[in-house]
């Protein structure tokens, strides 16, 4: 109890400020603070704590060892603070709240309408922040705190990670409609002897399409690998490429009547979309009903479908 009276709790803030953006100068900004006053809290922070938490190399600051290790209780032990101080329930028209979510751009194209429409007739204060990354770097940051849900899909989770599975998703395969066979689909060798688009974050990492593939001894040519879901659909048009993509997105394909959507001619296993939160959210009254709102927007969105 000694060493906690010693304690600001407006040191924590700034140890937490500085430990996420390790630049003085942008932990100033995020924390509504001049600059020096930064400095003087660091010099402090630096005293607590024997150690001297970040220093300077290659031009940048970069946390210690020590440093690292207090990024994950620090996280925690503000989150329950602010539980503390919180009110136990969540009024979502009074509410003035912003929430950090990480999704693909296939994310946003099946979930954001839908729950936009849903959060500013339900609660025009809430605001949220929208990123895009990997499957790993949106894990990652559910781990430190860096945004408050993930939306994706997610195999295996560890330790203090929770998911809902949101639907299951489908595939279907997306071709130039003159390219195509009068019977306006392709057999597996037709669609083998094909140039593919893929949609992939990280081109090489495994993916539904190529397992399937793999299992059956066969692989495919990828003429063009990109991380973008509608821009895959804009470049088949005039070619004999081949798209095969989660069906959700292809709704807008009324608009491309140059294109024809078919079955995929093997089967391939269909995938959950969840939604991943870290535990330290559970007693978050806000976040449950954010997750929940997450929730209802698909399910009105899995009437939605495209042509196939």
């Amino acid at each position: 109890m000694d060493d906690l009276r010693r304690i600001d709790l407006n040191l924590l803030l700034t140890l937490h400020a500085l430990l996420a953006e390790q630049h003085v100068s942008r932990a100033a900004v995020r924390l509504h603070r001049s600059q020096p006053a930064v400095s003087h809290a660091l010099a402090q922070l630096r005293e607590l704590f024997g150690d001297p938490l970040l220093v300077r190399r290659g031009g940048r600051l970069q946390p210690t060892s020590r440093a690292l290790e207090l990024v994950q209780p620090l996280q925690e032990a503000l989150q329950q603070l602010d539980a503390l101080l919180s009110s136990p329930g969540f009024d979502p028209v009074r509410a003035q709240r912003s929430f950090r979510l990480a999704m693909s751009d296939y994310g946003a194209r099946v979930v954001l309408p839908g729950l936009l429409r849903g959060l500013r007739e339900e609660a025009p204060g809430v605001d949220l922040v929208v990123t895009q990354g990997s499957r790993e770097a949106m894990l990652s940051q559910l781990f430190d705190g860096e945004i408050d849900l993930a939306l994706g899909v997610f195999p295996s989770l560890a330790g203090p990670l929770r998911a809902d599975a949101l639907f299951e998703e489908r595939f279907a395969c997306l071709a130039d409609r003159d390219s195509l066979p009068p019977s306006g689909v392709l057999n597996l060798a037709q669609w083998l002897a094909r140039p593919h688009v893929l949609v992939a974050v990280r081109p090489g990492a495994d993916n539904e399409i190529d397992l399937a593939l793999s299992a059956l001894g066969q692989v495919r040519r990828v003429a063009l690998a990109l991380p973008h879901w509608t821009a895959a659909t804009e470049v088949i048009a005039g070619t004999d490429l081949v798209l095969t993509v989660a069906r959700r997105s292809l709704p807008g394909l009324a608009q491309l009547p140059q294109l024809r959507c078919f079955e995929p001619p093997l089967a391939i296993r269909p995938f959950e979309f969840q939604q991943a939160w870290h535990e330290r959210r559970e007693g978050d009254a806000a976040h449950r009903w954010l997750r929940g709102r997450v929730m209802q927007a698909c399910r009105h969105e899995q009437s939605i479908e495209g042509e196939c």
